[in-house]
This record gives structure tokens, sequence and C-alpha cells, in this order.
């Protein structure tokens, strides 16, 4: 009879690959509750009731945009906007706001003041990217009227901007 020596356990394949199973498991489930713990949920609001009554105030604020007829052209280029109004009444016309709200992170949206020049034409300076999808929405400084759009920036023709 011819004996086998055998090895400990400890220098087998077996044994290291069924702990390796479970020990992995625990690894990912503990790092999943860190995450789950220590991360913020940037999308979920806490008050969604009153997010949903100031989404009604919002509607308000667009018709009024249809009511008063508002038409503009919107043009971008690398660190600047300019908007022409075509048509309608939008004001005293000192200046204009455009809030850029991205789609899914609400910590890279920010507003541009667009001031009017001489030929009429709002132009304001954008002093982070711009590229992907964004909600934009125009609107005076007293909030009378607003207008918004998804947009796919950047873009190199005219955007016709209405309600």
């Amino acid at each position: 009879m011819q004996f086998v020596e055998k090895s400990p356990w400890y220098k087998q394949f077996w044994p290291w690959f069924l702990i390796v199973i479970p020990l992995s498991s625990m690894v990912l489930s503990f790092t999943m509750l860190h995450l789950a713990f220590d991360s913020e949920d940037s999308i979920v609001q806490d008050d969604y009731y009153n997010e949903g009554r100031s989404i009604n105030l919002d509607l308000h604020k667009v018709e009024q945009a249809r009511v008063r007829n508002i038409e503009t052209y919107m043009k971008f280029s690398a660190d600047s906007v300019q908007i022409e109004v075509v048509q309608g009444d939008v004001g005293d016309g000192s200046a204009l706001i455009l809030d850029f709200f991205h789609s899914t992170q609400n910590f890279k949206d920010f507003k541009v003041t667009l001031l009017k020049d001489a030929n009429g034409i709002y132009r304001g300076n954008i002093e982070q990217a711009i590229d992907g999808k964004w909600r934009i929405s125009l609107h005076p400084h007293d909030n009378s009227w607003k207008i918004q759009q998804v947009v796919y920036l950047p873009q190199s023709k005219a955007l016709l901007f209405k309600p």
C-alpha cells in the first residue's frame, strides 16, 4: 500500500476557494452599507408635497409667457449665451435670468444673468462646461413669466425658445 503524503489544509485550493466566496460577499455588503449611509440622495426631495405645489405655480408662470406670446432665439458658444427676443412682451427688459438645471446632478445647476445690449440682444457669460442634457428656464427678475425647455448642449445653431 502506498501512502500519499497530505499537505496541510491551508496549502490546498478548495478550502481557500470556499472561504473566499462568503468573505467577498461580506466585504461587498459592508461596502454597500457604507455607501448607503454616507452618500446623499440628491434627486429625492424631502418635502415633495411643497415641491409639487411649486410646480403648479411654475405652470402659471409658463401660461403667463404664453399670454405674452414670448418667443426667443438662443445661441450658445463655448463661454457665452445670447438671446434675441423675436416677439412678445418681456417686461422692462433690463435683465433676464437663465437657469440651467442638470437632469441628474443638482450640484451642477447654475444661473446666468443676461444683460441687454444696445442692439436689444441679451448676453451673458457661462463659466462652466455645459455639455449634456439640461433643463433651461428663462425668466425676468420679478418672476412674472417663465419659459422652460429641455436641450442637449452644445448646439451650433440657434434654438427657438418659446412656451
